[in-house]
Parts: structure tokens; sequence; C-alpha cells
């Protein structure tokens, strides 16, 4: 580790010990932070990275591992909550990356911005189940401004009778937006439910021109 560094974790412990620091110092120590956390993503050190994307219903929580993102979470979802969660079920060693996420970022604000169609970034399904990863691979395929029905999502998961389980798995999808499942509606086209909750999943699927 370089001097600079050395003195940067100085810093850190200096501020996590509760010592009164100047300005300058404080400023000094989140640099740092931000330095290693960077070195630690860039080296492969940390298993999974996050950082906040803008979007239009606030800031989301997206998170990647070396296979690709894994979590993408809305606004309201506690960030220490999403974190717990994937170091539990993923890894401990997890880092803020800003740079890491910067693929993901900028197609999500494509998409938003209504550039881009489908999305080329690769897909963590650690968080997934096997039932869940049936029903959600049906429905990444789903084209955009397309849409099916949670009894076809579910006959072609292979279950024809699972539809209320389909509905579930897709409730629960941990990528959601990436994973289309706003593009799953009810028999006869009503909205149905959303983890997002009806009026993002109405106000995606009319960005696609899906309800027109």
């Amino acid at each position: 580790m370089s001097r600079d560094d050395v003195e940067g974790a100085e810093l850190i412990a200096r501020a996590l010990r509760g010592h009164t620091a100047p300005e300058q110092e404080h400023g000094a120590a989140e640099l740092a932070a931000e330095r290693l956390a960077e070195r630690a993503a860039s080296e492969g050190l940390a298993d999974v990275v996050y950082a906040p994307v803008d979007s239009p219903f606030g800031e989301l929580l997206a998170a990647s591992t070396a296979r690709g993102l894994v979590r993408l979470a809305f606004p309201e979802e506690p960030v220490d909550s999403v974190l717990d969660v994937l170091a539990r079920r993923i890894s401990p060693r997890i880092v803020q990356s800003p740079a890491a996420l910067d693929e993901v970022r900028r197609e999500l604000d494509d998409y938003f911005s209504g550039r881009r169609r489908a999305f080329s970034v690769g897909l963590d399904w650690s968080l997934i189940g096997a039932f869940g990863r049936r029903v959600l691979h049906v429905t990444s395929e789903i084209p955009y401004g397309g849409h099916l029905s949670y009894g076809e999502v579910a006959a072609e998961a292979g279950s024809p009778r699972g539809s209320r389980a389909a509905g579930n798995a897709l409730g629960s999808n941990p990528i959601p937006i990436v994973i289309p499942c706003h593009r799953v509606l009810r028999a006869g086209g009503a909205i149905g439910g959303y983890g997002g909750g009806p009026d993002r999943k109405r106000w995606l699927l009319e960005l696609e021109g899906a309800l027109s």
C-alpha cells in the first residue's frame, strides 16, 4: 500500500475513533475512503459493488458482482437493508464504487430517456430461486412494448396452474426494470401488482407504448 493510502487509512481510523478533526481533514478522509474503495473494486478485492442511480422515480440503488447486475432497489427500500441482504446472501465484501456501475447507469439513463429498448448489461441471478428464475427468464424475453399475462408466463415457465406463484416471483424480482416484470399484466389487460407500485408500472408501460 502506498504512503498516500496509509495516510488516508490513518485519517479514516481517527475519524472512526470519534476524534474531532478540522473540515479539511474530514474532506481528506472522504477522498481517501473513495480512493480505497475504487481501488478495491478495480483490483477485485470486493465481491459486490454498489452506487446510486438517478431515475424519474428518485434515486435507485444498483449493485453488481463479477457476474453482473444483482440488485436494483427502488428509493423507498432502505439502503442498509439492501446491503445487509447482499452481505448475508452473497458476500460481506461490499464497497461503494460509482465507476464500476457506469455502464448500468448509462443504460438505465438511455432507457428512461426513450433511447434504449433492450439492456445489454450482464445479470447475476444469485438472489433468485429456481422457480423464480424460470419465471423471470420468460419475463426477460418479453420485448419492449409487449406484455404477457401472469397465466401465460406461468405456462411458459412450466407451471400452467402456477399464475399466483408466478405473481409472487415477479413481485420479489430483485432486478426490476432490467428484468421487465412490469410487462406482465392481468388477464384482460389490467395493470396488476408491481413491487415498485402500480403508478411506476403504468409509467414504464406508457414509456414503452405498451398501453396504447
